[in-house]
């Protein structure tokens, strides 16, 4: 059947699908084997995969044999959530599909088909705090911290590991091109990789790389690899060019033998090579999926045609990419601007009318962001918002997990599931008053000779100060024992509790920290079981508590500032793209080679493309030494080099003076004639 009789037949069968343009219906109607979307920016990758299920099912395809990988929870969420909505109108429902982050997916499947590969089921999964603590205990074990030469800091550490993990390189090759600075210490970081791997597997805990190795290997060959794959009919990516190389090789297990595989990206927007994604997944896919088709979509929903016309100048400096025009039926908008300042706070007063101006025009502050490409970039800005009294939100920061008292209270409940977890073990017991490092490793220690049992503290022989201490948290755990039919919000309550008396003496803002917990306790009555739980949370966190909370109200209104990294996926009304210099635009850390160039021209591209409406490029053309013109020293800065003439053209250019005018002869008006008046004296 040709294309149009079968877009026909479908429309007629199935009439929601005439809600779609007709390169995503093309997606969404594929029939069998690999499918490549090239979704530019703003052209609703998001309702195509949605449709796209909805579609498989309403054609008969098992919901529980779709698998839906996405990066985020929530994504996957969203879709299935859409895609429910829409079979619904025809004879589909979506029942279970298997929807997830990659990292969710291979836990659940490690639960099932792990024992066969010798991993045992109770697994707990380590964040990376507990990783970095695990590695500075292995490394403090090897003597590696009292050189004459300082090693590696246990951050660095674990960034090397999870390189040469997540990108299929070597150990000589992550060294040399990513921590040239660690290079001499290369067999030491093997040795400490070896107790790392080692002490996980002893303790049965994984980290998150390890969530993904262990599936690739399942996958890698043999007859349960085909089980696995076997599962699923059909697999649906998001986000592609996001992928690392391992990622990129449990799809091909997946897909040994069926090949229905449908991946949706744009290599334009692949900005996170920090954490090993590789765009050239997305450049390599027809070749590891022999016959694939690829469907460009370049209809793009969100912007007016003029930002469109700016950005596509910008992307099309790329060396390497899939070539698209992203176009738009909107009616024609206001041109972006390229700002030039005099200074950093004259960019800082530019941008604040700007957002002021706009919000007299209805745009309310939350349609509104401030993008840049590092965190402190946006310093002198946020003085300037507080001082005016402008609420703002940056996005970054602690996340709610990483809190000290909520990794507490966790954990007891990482204990209570694995006693074998030796870093939930050190955590709790140091709470101890009287209670080291050193004794605590005692405790462990005593643990483990009496069957791993939690409970067996209480004969522990502790110091004085201890005894009062140990006995509590022996009680604790012989509580929460009993409650493991009651579900996970019965044993956080219970935790925060007792746990109570000893966040009071640790932490201050106790009250404040206490709701942490108690939202906590919210989060875990949305779960059956401890272990799902702990997983749900370790994988998917919340960012800050504010995350549990509601849409804001009328009153509730807030600027956006967030990094570039943070901003993808988003979209505004109104986008204020600052200090776009050479030197942070590209930063001056990334331009060692021509790959990274390129990596930071697409950020430039992702920033631009989250203005619906409105879009301004500022850069100050004079950077003090000192914060804030404490000082005169000063340098000046070019333009980025990504904005070319080409781009340029396509917007206003405008140049903002100082605003005293004390910094530029051109900004005053009047001026005395200092000479004649000198000359005089002697007349």
């Amino acid at each position: 059947m040709n294309m149009k009789k079968r877009d026909a037949k479908n429309l007629k069968e199935f009439g929601w699908l005439s809600e779609l343009n007709p390169e995503q219906r093309d997606a969404v109607c594929f029939g069998e084997g690999p499918l490549l979307v090239v979704a530019g920016a703003g052209s609703g990758k998001t309702r195509t995969l949605a449709y796209r299920v909805a579609y498989l099912i309403a054609t008969g395809i098992s919901p529980d044999r779709i698998l839906l990988l996405t990066f985020t929870r929530r994504a996957a969420e969203e879709m299935i959530r859409r895609a429910a909505a829409i079979a619904a109108r025809s004879a589909g429902v979506t029942g279970q599909v298997w929807g997830g982050t990659f990292h969710s997916v291979a836990n659940r499947i490690l639960r099932i088909y792990g024992k066969a590969a010798g991993l045992s089921p109770d697994f707990t999964v380590m964040d990376q705090a507990d990783s970095e603590d695990m590695i500075d205990v292995i490394r403090h074990d090897l003597g590696l911290q009292s050189r004459e030469k300082r090693f590696p800091r246990k951050r660095t550490c674990l960034a090397i590991y999870s390189r040469r993990v997540n990108g299929n390189e070597s150990l000589e090759d992550v060294l040399n091109q990513h921590f040239p600075w660690c290079k001499e210490w290369e067999d030491e970081l093997k040795r400490l990789f070896q107790g790392y791997v080692k002490r996980k597997q002893s303790r049965n805990v994984l980290d998150y790389d390890d969530l993904l190795l262990y599936l690739a290997e399942l996958l890698a060959a043999g007859e349960l690899a085909r089980r696995i794959g076997d599962r699923f009919d059909h697999v649906l990516v998001d986000e592609y060019q996001d992928t690392n190389r391992v990622q990129a090789a449990i799809l091909k297990g997946l897909r040994r033998d069926n090949k229905n595989i449908m991946v949706v990206g744009d290599d334009a927007q692949s900005i996170y090579s920090f954490r090993a994604a590789a765009v050239e997944n997305m450049f390599d896919f027809p070749k590891d999926f022999e016959g694939a088709r690829t469907v460009t979509l370049e209809r793009n929903y969100r912007s007016v045609p003029p930002i469109l016309e700016s950005t596509n100048q910008l992307i099309a400096q790329a060396k390497q990419r899939y070539s698209k025009d992203l176009w738009s039926e909107r009616s024609q908008g206001a041109k972006p601007r390229l700002v030039t300042c005099w200074d950093e706070r004259r960019q800082d007063e530019y941008v604040i009318e700007k957002v002021l101006e706009h919000y007299e025009q209805g745009v309310p502050l939350r349609r509104q962001a401030v993008l840049f490409r590092a965190a402190h970039l946006s310093n002198g800005l946020e003085v300037e918002l507080s001082r005016r009294n402008i609420p703002f939100h940056k996005y970054g920061g602690l996340r709610f997990l990483e809190a000290a008292h909520v990794k507490d209270l966790l954990a007891f409940l990482r204990v209570s599931e694995n006693p074998r977890d030796e870093i939930a073990w050190f955590r709790l017991l140091q709470l101890i008053d009287g209670v080291g490092p050193a004794t605590a490793a005692r405790m462990v220690a005593y643990v483990a000779d009496n069957r791993h049992n939690p409970a067996a503290i209480a004969d522990f022989p502790a110091p004085p100060a201890a005894r009062e201490g140990v006995q509590a948290f022996a009680t604790l755990f012989t509580k929460i024992h009993r409650l493991e039919s009651s579900g996970p919000a019965a044993e956080v309550e219970l935790v925060r509790k007792t746990y109570k008396v000893f966040l009071e003496k640790q932490y201050d803002n106790a009250s404040v920290r206490l709701h942490d917990l108690e939202n906590l306790e919210q989060i875990a009555t949305r779960y059956r079981s401890r272990r799902s739980f702990l997983v749900d949370l370790q994988l998917d966190p919340p960012v800050s508590t504010s995350d549990l909370a509601g849409p804001p109200g009328k009153d509730e209104d807030w600027l956006v500032l967030s990094t570039i990294h943070s901003a993808k996926g988003c979209e505004w009304d109104a986008v204020y793209l600052i200090h776009a210099s050479d030197g942070c635009l590209p930063s001056d850390m990334s331009t060692g080679s021509d790959k990274e160039i390129e990596e930071e021209l697409r950020l430039a591209y992702v920033a631009m493309t989250r203005a619906r409406d409105f879009l301004y490029v500022s850069w100050p053309m004079r950077y003090y030494h000192r914060w804030y013109a404490m000082t005169d020293r000063h340098s000046y800065a070019n333009l980025s080099r990504f904005f070319s003439e080409a781009v340029k053209a396509t917007m206003i250019q405008e140049t903002v003076k100082s605003v005293q005018g004390d910094d530029d002869e051109d900004g005053l008006e009047g001026s005395t004639d200092l000479g004649a008046r000198i000359r005089a004296m002697w007349d």
